[in-house]
Order: structure tokens, then sequence, then C-alpha cells
């Protein structure tokens, strides 16, 4: 066996690493105020009764944060267990006939119906992990 036999190997070449993905991007500052970043450039900025400046950026692409150690983050991630993320994660929705005023409804509290019609209809230009997400709400479901 010689170094070219294990270049893949070494190298990690034709495998796919895998990262989790951020589905939700939560703050409690120490009075209890929630900060939640929803999309990529989505700063947030909170003056706690403490005095401090508290701060959360990034939506589901990146955390970036005010680090003076009193706060709680809450971030989810799509390798946490799937009994909290049903709990965290919200779909954003129009009414099924997309004429309504977009409201934000829990996994957990998605119709079965509702929850595969996205997943036959979004599969495009719905985020991968979130995709998975309502594949693995369906399947709870079905193991309950």
């Amino acid at each position: 066996m010689n170094y070219e036999d294990n270049y893949d190997a070494i190298f990690w070449t034709n495998k796919q690493s895998y990262q989790a993905e951020i589905l939700r991007n939560m703050m409690r500052t120490p009075d209890g105020t929630v900060l939640h970043s929803v999309h990529r450039h989505d700063y947030r900025e909170h003056q706690d009764a403490n005095g401090k400046v508290y701060m959360l950026d990034g939506g589901l692409d990146y955390v970036r944060c005010s680090a003076h150690g009193d706060e709680k983050m809450f971030t989810v991630m799509s390798d946490d267990d799937h009994g909290l993320i049903r709990v965290v994660v919200t779909w954003g929705t129009y009414g099924r006939e997309g004429d309504q005023l977009i409201t934000h409804v829990l996994i957990a509290d998605m119709d079965t119906e509702h929850l595969q019609a996205c997943l036959d209809t979004q599969k495009a230009t719905m985020r991968p992990a979130l995709y998975k997400v309502m594949q693995d709400e369906l399947e709870y479901r079905n193991e309950s």
C-alpha cells in the first residue's frame, strides 16, 4: 500500500463532512428579554436592566453575539434532539390560500396535512435542514 492508495482517506476527498445547521438563534438577557435573530444581518440589540447592552445577529446563517457571560444562548441546531426542535422551530405561513398576513407556527403545532403540503411544494426553496425537520416530525407522529 502506498501514498496514492490512501490519498482519499488522508485528505477526505470525495467525502462530505457533516455540519449541523442553525434552526433558531436566540438569547435571553439577565432581565428576561429574549432576542431572536431571524435572518442574516438581522441585528438585535437590548439595553438590559443591569445597564449592559446585549446584541445578537446572524439569523440562521451565523451567530454573532455579545459575550458578557451572564446571557443565556438558545441556539437550536439541526443535530439537537427532535423533541426540542419541534417545540422551538417555526414555519412562516400565509394561510392555505396564501392571502393572509404571515404567521409563524411551531412545527409541533402544524397539521399533518400542512407539513406534507410543505414537503410536497416547498422543497426547491426550503432550507434542507428545515425540510428534514418536517420529515422527522411526520416520522415522530407516526411513531407516537
